[in-house]
């Protein structure tokens, strides 16, 4: 059996077992072990053979023969070389099962290798830094502005001119005839606990016409001030006597009084102005919001309304096409008229909406008509027209836009849009 052993052995270039001093056999090294001492010792095949061998089987006695005879004739030089390669051959086939290669790494690699080591360890400690200054210093909170919602208006403007305008024609109607009437008007509007007279001292007489809300002061603690203008119709005061009965009453006062002096001081701080119909009064209402509804707080004072508007810059006047405009004031012309009888969309331009005027209003003439110059499918014109309304005639200027209207047989110019005042 040891020399199957020995064969197979040396035909597959294992190692030869080593053998202690007892006689019993070796294990075989294990496979990291050096390979080298089982060639350097020639002396342990020829102690294995020296041992007394088993008898082996005849199939493998001749495999063992033809091994024994190819090892005699082989010269030792020769046996000793298929020995060391027989040991190269085991190192080698070690080498090989190493499941890696051990390769240098060239320079540029290791560079990069070291540049990203750094970086990686950078970050790690910038992260370490700021969560261990965290922990001892907390971050201020954001700072952000007050949030800005738009609620629409700060006051009630429609509600504080609408309270104020009713207040106005209750406040500046009376009737000595009748002077509960103007309390219980007025305590729709007043706060609560106030006197309803308002200063009234319940005489005389007078009626409201208009009452037109103006601007709206807003003021500290939800006030406001109010400016109302008012048309009233009634006497400037309670003097009820007769022109003719003052003279009178001047020339007794001159008889009975030798100094001239005294008349000419009664007509001190008397108003020469002649009071003649309806006028205007100025009126300023304070008035507060105040459970969810708006209340006048106390006595309005009246102001007064200007007489006299101001001065406005002088409108620009553009060169005029004569001869477009002739062409064209008979089509303003019937529009005028169409307008004036509630036709006007009869003669307007396709797509226009002109609203009719009302019944009583009839064209007197086409004073003049002037259209700008310039060109294309649109042109604008200035015209004067004469209307004859309550059997009067007023003169009204309007700005009026044509446009070009074009079919298959003819070309026409028509309206297109009309405006009242020249605004530009």
């Amino acid at each position: 059996m040891s020399t199957f052993k020995t064969v197979m052995r040396r035909i597959l270039n294992l190692p030869e077992p080593r053998s202690d001093k007892s006689g019993k056999t070796a294990a075989t090294p294990p496979a990291g072990a050096p390979v080298q001492q089982a060639a350097a010792s020639p002396a342990a095949p020829q102690q294995q053979s020296a041992a007394p061998a088993t008898p082996a089987p005849a199939a493998l006695q001749q495999w063992a023969d033809a091994a024994a005879r190819l090892q005699a004739q082989t010269p030792e030089p020769a046996r000793a070389q298929q020995q060391a390669a027989a040991a190269g051959g085991v190192k080698g086939k070690q080498e090989r099962d190493v499941p890696w290669q051990i390769e240098d790494e060239k320079s540029g690699t290791q560079f990069l290798v070291k540049v990203g080591r750094g970086a990686l360890w950078a970050v790690v400690a910038l992260a370490a830094i700021t969560g261990i200054r965290s922990w001892f210093w907390a971050p201020e909170p954001h700072k952000t502005g007050p949030v800005q919602v738009n609620n629409g208006p700060t006051y009630p403007v429609q509600e504080a001119q609408a309270v104020a305008a009713r207040f106005a024609r209750s406040y500046l109607t009376w009737d000595e005839a009748d002077p509960k009437a103007r309390a219980e008007a007025l305590t729709h509007d007043l706060a609560k606990g106030m006197d309803p007279t308002v200063g009234w001292n319940t005489k005389g007489k007078q009626e409201v016409l208009v009452a037109q809300p103006g601007p709206v002061s807003e003021e500290k603690d939800k006030r406001a001030r109010v400016r109302v203008d008012v048309l009233v119709n009634g006497p400037a005061s309670d003097d009820k006597s007769k022109p003719a009965d003052k003279d009178k009453d001047k020339s007794k006062d001159k008889k009975d009084d030798p100094k001239k002096d005294d008349s000419k001081s009664d007509d001190k701080g008397k108003d020469s102005r002649q009071v003649t119909g309806p006028r205007w009064l100025g009126l300023d209402i304070p008035v507060v919001y105040t459970s969810g509804r708006i209340v006048v707080t106390g006595q309005p004072g009246m102001v007064g309304v200007p007489q006299n508007a101001p001065s406005v810059p002088a409108l620009t006047v553009k060169t005029a096409d004569n001869d477009f405009s002739e062409k064209t004031r008979s089509v303003v012309e019937e529009f005028f008229t169409k307008y004036g009888t509630g036709e006007a969309e009869s003669v307007a331009a396709p797509g226009a909406s002109v609203a009719a005027l009302p019944p009583g209003v009839t064209l007197g003439s086409l004073r003049s008509w002037s259209v700008e110059e310039g060109s294309g499918g649109d042109r604008t014109g200035i015209a004067t027209v004469t209307w004859q309304i309550a059997g009067a005639e007023l003169e009204q200027t309007y700005r009026v836009k044509l446009t070009r209207v074009a079919s298959a047989k003819a070309e026409r110019w028509q309206v297109a849009e009309i405006h009242g005042g020249m605004s530009s």
